[in-house]
């Protein structure tokens, strides 16, 4: 074991000479998605609960032929502005972006409305502008809001009970709790923190290989005292132990974070405190050692530090892509699920999100699992290391 310390002290002590890779390792990653997270998570926030809250300004083309329409937009916090002079200079308006959305009343909506005709209303906007496409919502509920109310006046008027039009009572009994809701945003944080552990010690796999080989170290360190199996089992512990690093650094980024998020305005109580933390902490850090082998027989095979990092920014998103798969799926947990690595993970912390009871099962499954196909890679680097070809 002796040999083996060494060699993993050797390394921890090189990744920590070199400052500015390691801070970009250490704080980048870890801290990049947390902000980046909690930012975007903001904006959107503020866009949808501000929607209704502030007034909507509509240009109206033809607003003098339904006054009654109009003063009815008004008590709906929608203001009537200047509109283009005609329908084709509204749509040449939209499509240039002056104005996002134009109501266009034409001269028959009286008549239509008076002989019982459904009356044309024409809301001209541009879809594919997410600003205009929020607005042209919010004008359409408006209208069908004033439609809805002008059919229950005529069957009123015709001595008719407007429930006639309402055979069934719809109730939707929702089930969730507050910490359920929040995993549909927070389900996403798995994908931040494979990510993070991975960069955490990218660097280092790929100094300690490829880097290695590059300037000519790593003959005369082969010729030391130490095993082959020791020399590459000291570089996979070191790595593992800059992404537990990394991982615990974007775990405790993320807890802060979320205390900046209002997400209770959405119904939402994030269940992710310091006990959750540490639970995914020990969900994650098995899977330290398979990311930190795989990355370290990538950059083997590799002839220098360019190539090396190119290869591995590959393996950076594999473990990601099951992750992203599952959260469009909604896949459930199963026992088979938790033999894959990164998607057991991900699984079982939107679990402990949702406050659901832990499958003790599951958790055996995923940390047995992950540790055992990261030994099998370790073996292989192992292995691979024994070849009188390492040295190109």
């Amino acid at each position: 074991m002796n040999p083996l310390r060494t060699v993993f002290v050797k390394e921890v002590r090189d990744n920590l000479r070199d400052r500015r890779t390691l801070l970009s390792a250490l704080l980048m990653g870890p801290l990049f998605g947390p902000i980046l997270f909690a930012f975007v998570i903001n904006i959107s926030l503020k866009q949808s609960l501000s929607d209704d809250s502030e007034p909507l300004d509509v240009p109206v083309i033809g607003r003098e032929h339904a006054p009654n329409l109009i003063e009815f937009l008004k008590s709906h916090n929608i203001n009537i502005s200047e509109a283009p002079a005609d329908r084709a200079a509204a749509v040449k308006a939209v499509k240039t972006g002056e104005h996002d959305l134009v109501l266009v009343i034409p001269e028959t909506f009286g008549a239509q409305l008076a002989d019982t005709i459904p009356a044309m209303v024409e809301v001209i906007s541009d879809l594919a502008n997410t600003q205009a496409q929020r607005q042209s919502r919010r004008a359409v509920r408006a209208l069908r809001s004033y439609n809805q109310q002008l059919a229950a006046m005529r069957l009123r008027a015709r001595g008719v009970s407007p429930v006639v039009l309402r055979p069934l009572n719809i109730d939707v009994v929702d089930v969730s709790t507050p910490s359920g809701r929040s995993a549909l945003l927070l389900g996403m944080l798995s994908y931040f923190f494979v990510f993070a552990l991975l960069t955490g010690g990218m660097n280092l796999a790929i100094d300690s290989t490829a880097g290695e080989r590059e300037r000519g170290s790593l003959e005369p360190l082969l010729c030391l005292p130490v095993t082959r199996d020791q020399l590459i089992f000291g570089k996979i512990f070191a790595a593992c132990l800059f992404m537990a690093v990394s991982l615990g650094l974007s775990l405790v980024a993320f807890y802060v974070m979320l205390k900046f998020v209002p997400l209770e305005k959405l119904g939402m109580t994030p269940n992710f405190g310091p006990g959750v933390v540490a639970k995914a902490f020990l969900l994650f850090v098995p899977f330290t050692l398979l990311g930190a082998s795989l990355m370290t027989l990538v950059a083997s095979f590799t002839k220098s530090f360019k190539e090396a990092q190119t290869w591995l920014s590959v393996v950076l998103l594999a473990p990601t892509l099951p992750i992203l798969i599952v959260s469009i799926l909604m896949v459930r947990p199963s026992t088979e699920l938790m033999l894959i690595p990164s998607l057991s993970q991900h699984l079982l912390l939107v679990g402990l999100i949702k406050n659901e009871p832990v499958n003790m099962l599951h958790v055996l499954v995923s940390v047995s699992g992950t540790l055992i196909i990261g030994g099998m890679v370790t073996l292989i680097c192992a292995r691979l290391y024994r070849r009188e070809g390492l040295l190109g």
